[in-house]
């Protein structure tokens, strides 16, 4: 079996889970992975190639993307230009389509492929939401999140000024509403009405009920669960009143980074451009032979 050859672009939180994906999965190979500072490896990267660029590592087939949102986009273009395929988790709903629009243009141009937003909202989420409005095309779906804590919003409040360290929880309110509970801790002379105003005038924030608090310490309230429970009350066909439910209670880097690997597999699967989750078939996503899956999956 020819293995595909992953690199890991980041080693954070999701990193850190997506060495451990990488790894589980006997279709794959680990060919290194790429992060700033080379100088401080840690001891679990210690038998690992470990580089600052990724054109160090050799033939790379795909990289996955475990670095923030806000950096996704030039990351990307500059890998899909060399020819690899990149897998990301970029979690801003609103900009998804025109991310996807700017990075299907280099993919298509350097014959690659970039599947944007995979993780698991957006990205497995997105495919469920997706099933619920093809069963019943008329109603509504709420998404609520939590409670727990929010990646992307945590590292969003600890990119600004004066923020030595945060963690962003996620409170359901129903309906799809959502309050969002910032614990920070201060730089040295940092002012916190200051910091918890430019957290509030964020656009990760700005729309929603937003209470900011501080504390000694992030790493005493760290916990990285989060989950979600989706409904969708529609019509099918004639037929009022069919109601889905979906709900899930998980480790949040985990499985954003199992499912970016598998988005990884997929991405061999498609002509050169860039997609997003719902528009690869589902059975991409899986290893193993396809009459063998069909046979077991329908």
């Amino acid at each position: 079996m020819t293995k595909i050859k992953a690199a890991i672009v980041g080693y954070g939180n999701i990193g850190h889970y997506a060495l451990e994906a990488v790894l589980a999965a006997d279709d794959f190979e680990l060919v290194g992975i790429v992060r700033r500072n080379t100088q401080d490896i840690p001891a679990e990267l210690a038998s690992y190639k470990v580089v600052d660029d990724i054109e160090k590592l050799g033939k790379v087939d795909v990289a996955l993307l475990c670095s923030p949102t806000r950096a996704i986009e030039p990351l990307a273009a500059k890998i899909l230009a060399l020819g690899i395929n990149t897998v990301d988790s970029f979690d801003v709903h609103s900009d998804i389509v025109a991310l996807k629009r700017s990075l299907d243009d280099v993919a298509k141009q350097h014959n690659s492929v970039a599947v944007v937003s995979a993780g698991w909202d957006p990205g497995s989420d997105s495919i469920m939401r997706t099933l619920m409005l093809a069963m019943a095309p008329k109603g509504v779906t709420y998404t609520n999140f939590g409670p727990g804590m929010s990646m992307g919003h945590s590292v969003a409040a600890k990119a600004i000024d004066g923020v030595k360290d945060a963690l962003s929880v996620t409170i359901p309110l129903g309906t799809g509403v959502h309050r969002r509970m910032v614990y920070i801790e201060l730089d040295a002379g940092a002012k916190f009405d200051d910091v918890a105003q430019a957290i509030k005038a964020d656009s990760y924030f700005a729309s929603d009920e937003t209470h900011i608090r501080q504390v000694d310490s992030i790493d005493a309230l760290k916990d990285v669960g989060h989950g979600v429970h989706m409904t969708h009350k529609g019509v099918s066909g004639a037929t009022h009143n069919q109601l889905f439910e979906y709900s899930m209670r998980i480790n949040n880097p985990a499985l954003t980074s199992q499912f970016m690997v598998s988005a990884a597999r997929a991405s061999m699967k498609q002509a050169a451009g860039a997609y997003t989750v719902i528009e690869i078939p589902p059975v991409n996503f899986l290893q193993g032979d396809l009459d063998t899956l069909i046979a077991k999956l329908v």
